[in-house]
């Protein structure tokens, strides 16, 4: 007879059981990712599943102001790198491969429409990359580690939508690349609060560290002269 379902708080309390919960700690060159909030997903369409980011989208605000702080990081980054992730696809949707088969509604964020365009609350500056993506991993198939290696980056700050897929399944590739993964808590989140509850602490047990937005914030202010935590 296999085991009940448990409630979400106890799913939550196995990892604590399980001993997880180690820490990789930040590096000294750090890049920050915003994981797919684009209109699609913040603009309040009513063809998606989406729900109201606000409270995502301001701590994700934050982490972008102190990225582009005079001096943030300043040693030896003259700025902090931010990139964005948009799903987006041509109209035959070949390059959505079965992703689009089992997610229909992925096939509305087509290139060239304003589903695809990054959220205006958080204020894209011209420095700052968008990363077109197909699948769930800002890595899989874009070229973002190439752009992190350029710069020399070893930590990757993620924020975004959702929790239970592209999020982390871009801490995941961050892990499995190399990088020193962190999730800001509170920049990101989920259709479904049991759903993100659930996955962030799978997340900051197996693959990233995940911090409050104020730890965040006072990391990348903070000077990058500072040795890697080992």
């Amino acid at each position: 007879m296999a085991a009940p379902l448990g409630t979400v708080e106890e799913l939550l309390a196995f990892y604590s059981e399980r001993g997880y919960g180690h820490r990789i700690g930040p590096g000294t060159r750090p890049a920050i990712v915003v994981i797919d909030f684009s209109l699609a997903f913040t603009g309040g369409y009513a063809a998606f599943p989406g729900r109201n980011f606000a409270p995502e989208l301001a701590a994700t605000r934050r982490l972008l102001d102190a990225a582009r702080a005079p001096g943030a990081n300043a040693a030896p980054l003259p700025r902090i790198p931010v990139f964005y992730t948009t799903l987006s696809y041509a109209p035959h949707l070949r390059d959505a491969g079965f992703w689009a088969v089992k997610v229909p509604w992925l096939g509305q964020c087509l290139e060239g429409t304003e589903l695809v365009w990054i959220d205006p609350s958080l204020d894209p500056q011209p420095a700052e990359r968008v990363i077109v993506k197909k699948y769930p991993s800002a890595f899989f198939g874009t070229g973002f580690d190439d752009m992190l290696r350029a710069e020399r980056i070893d930590t990757l700050v993620i924020a975004g939508c959702t929790t239970s897929v592209c999020v982390r399944a871009t801490a995941l590739d961050a892990m499995q690349y190399g990088y020193r993964a962190i999730v800001a808590a509170e920049a990101v989140g989920d259709f479904n609060r049991a759903l993100h509850a659930l996955h962030l602490m799978d997340i900051g047990s197996r693959y990233a560290d995940v911090m409050a937005t104020g730890d965040v914030v006072d990391y990348l202010l903070s000077p990058a002269d500072k040795p890697a935590v080992r």
